[in-house]
């Protein structure tokens, strides 16, 4: 009656109709109330979900589904639900309260369960030992997995795929695939859900052979039929660097999911070959399909790359359009793209537009990097101290926002200080990139000493990332000796990169040293090295262009090749005319030049 009249009862009156309805035995009414209540929103209610928890107890078969979706899980409805199990050692009730647990995120919980298991003797069961492989498995406990795994006597399908999972997604790919050998040594067939982590294993390893083998035998299995082992498959190759494979696994599949086209876009990214993740993108949306926000992510650095702000812009709207402007991931890809594009007002628009709470540490760090990387270390310093007066937990990428920005700007100070303060007030164990931007802001500075100090306290060896600064530190401040060492480790690590060959050897040029200058040049030829020649995109009417050292490829290169003559002469003759007599400008795809 009342709700005919739309006047809704509020969280007190719903307990009272629930336990009217339970009196009754009338578990359809006992429903229709359910669901009024959760269409309301009242489900929330700590008091709401009792009474749920309280009606539905008279019909099991329901009660479960309560207990998982109740959002205010209380010490006393825990206690009292163990007692329930523990009263009736029922398998269900043990089987619920583990599920319960993991939703939860207590192994503790868990475990309490696992001894109510032993004292129940249900230990031998199938279905419990595999609801408890499963909670430790999804609560990250692998070794209280693999010695229940290694004591049950009897192992279906469903319990080698939970370990195989569980290896994999923990980062141990190597003992995933190893529980996968065991597996069928036993003569246990696999299927799909077997293929996928196994896939995924051979993906962190980088095994090409692994993953033709595993693909073949997927194949043979029948289990490639499903379009989420093609998916892994795409992955695989791609982080195998076998984008044939990849491409050929793709065009293969005929039922495209959205899965598939953001993994073959991640795989081009990823590989630098962004115009075609860029044309895959158009491909996907002239074949209607709708893109995530994963694919947008995956999307946007191909756009960065190509300097194609243009794509970044229409990215931005299609996001807005759809509503994935509301999660925080695609505002913070959104702002390093806009950042990367050289726009940063409008990523600090962005940044400021989104509310405080709706910001995590990833936008925030997004943010100091982006005024890092533009020189701007005044206001990195200020989104530090307000992360700090937020009691924000600052990590490695804020320090090393903020060392980036101590770099580009020279201030060596200010870097000692967020070097030491990282270390001894936030916990954090810089890695390689700390310590290359500490060398490479000593050395600019002049530190040649205090940098090799640096690098020999390091606690653990210093990979290209930190060499590589030191020895242009060396050649910027004529440190012959100390490059020559610094240059031997990078030549040892990097031997097919010619431009520490180059560097090398412009070093002995501006020493004097005209043999060892000779020697490196020499190298250089002997080995057939060549320093990739500098690229760069410019974006016009919505076509990004492509330029290379004495490149000859383009349209119109002849045009190009004659324009560059002109300024070459027209910088010649500048001296004739006041300064800024001479400009150039580019309208509509044509070249032209004015003399004022």
């Amino acid at each position: 009656m009342v709700v005919k009249k739309s006047m809704y009862p509020d969280e007190m009156s719903y307990p009272l109709v629930l336990r009217a309805c339970s009196s009754l035995l009338d578990v359809d009414y006992g429903k229709m109330v359910h669901g009024q209540l959760v269409k309301l929103g009242f489900e929330s209610f700590k008091v709401v979900g009792d009474a749920l928890v309280e009606f539905y107890r008279g019909f099991s078969e329901f009660e479960q589904k309560v207990i998982d979706e109740k959002s205010v899980k209380g010490l006393g409805y825990w206690k009292g639900l163990i007692f329930k199990a523990s009263q009736s050692g029922s398998l269900g009730s043990m089987i619920n309260l583990l599920r319960a647990s993991v939703n939860l995120g207590s192994l503790s919980t868990g475990k309490a369960v696992h001894c109510l298991v032993l004292v129940s003797d249900l230990s031998e069961d199938l279905s419990v030992n595999t609801a408890l492989l499963s909670m430790y498995s999804k609560l990250g406990c692998l070794r209280n997995a693999r010695l229940l795994f290694e004591k049950m006597q009897e192992k279906d399908l469903v319990v080698w795929n939970i370990m195989i999972s569980a290896y994999s997604q923990r980062g141990k790919p190597k003992e995933s695939l190893e529980i996968l050998r065991y597996m069928a040594n036993s003569g246990v067939r696999d299927d799909l859900f077997t293929a996928i982590p196994a896939i995924s294993s051979i993906r962190q390893l980088k095994s090409i052979e692994w993953g033709k083998q595993m693909h073949a035998h997927v194949m043979r299995n029948g289990s490639d039929y499903q379009v989420s082992v093609h998916n892994s498959l795409i992955d695989m190759y791609c982080e195998c660097d076998c984008l044939m494979y990849a491409q050929r696994v793709f065009e293969n599949v005929t039922m495209k999911t959205v899965v598939s086209w953001s993994s073959m876009i991640k795989g081009y990214v990823n590989h630098d070959q962004n115009l075609d993740a860029l044309s895959l993108f158009y491909r996907m949306k002239s074949d209607g399909v709708k893109a995530d926000f994963i694919t947008v992510i995956n999307i946007l650095p191909a756009c960065v790359n190509i300097g194609a702000l243009e794509q970044v812009k229409c990215l931005h709207g299609y996001s807005v359009k759809f509503g994935l402007n509301l999660l925080s991931s695609i505002i913070s890809a959104l702002l390093i793209s806009y950042a990367k594009c050289g726009c940063i007002d409008m990523a600090r628009k962005l940044f400021d537009e989104e509310k405080f709470d709706g910001k995590d540490i990833i936008t925030w760090n997004s943010m100091i990097s982006a005024h890092a990387k533009h020189g701007d270390w005044s206001q990195c310093f200020e989104l530090y101290n307000q992360m700090k007066q937020l009691d924000m937990k600052l990590d490695q990428v804020t320090f090393l926002g903020l060392l980036t920005a101590c770099v580009n700007s020279g201030l060596v100070k200010e870097g000692r200080e967020f070097f030491k303060e990282m270390k001894e007030i936030y916990g954090c164990q810089p890695s390689q990139e700390h310590y290359a931007c500490m060398v490479d802001l000593l050395g600019r500075a002049g530190h040649i000493n205090e940098a090799r100090e640096l690098v020999k306290e390091m606690p653990f060896k210093p990979d290209t990332r930190v060499w590589g600064p030191l020895l242009s530190a060396c050649k910027l401040h004529s440190q012959t000796k100390f490059a020559e060492s610094a240059a031997e480790k990078l030549l040892t690590m990097e031997p097919e990169n010619a431009g520490n060959y180059v560097l090398l050897s412009n070093i002995y040029a501006a020493a004097g040293k005209w043999d060892k200058f000779a020697k490196m040049r020499r190298l250089l030829k002997e080995k057939g090295l060549r320093k990739t020649p500098g690229c760069s995109w410019l974006q016009i009417n919505g076509h990004v262009h492509e330029f290379r050292v004495a490149d000859q490829s383009h349209p119109k290169a002849n045009d190009i090749y004659a324009l560059l003559r002109i300024l070459e002469f027209a910088i010649e003759e500048a001296g004739d005319y006041p300064a800024g007599k001479v400009s150039c400008s580019f309208h509509t795809g044509e070249f032209t030049i004015d003399f004022w």
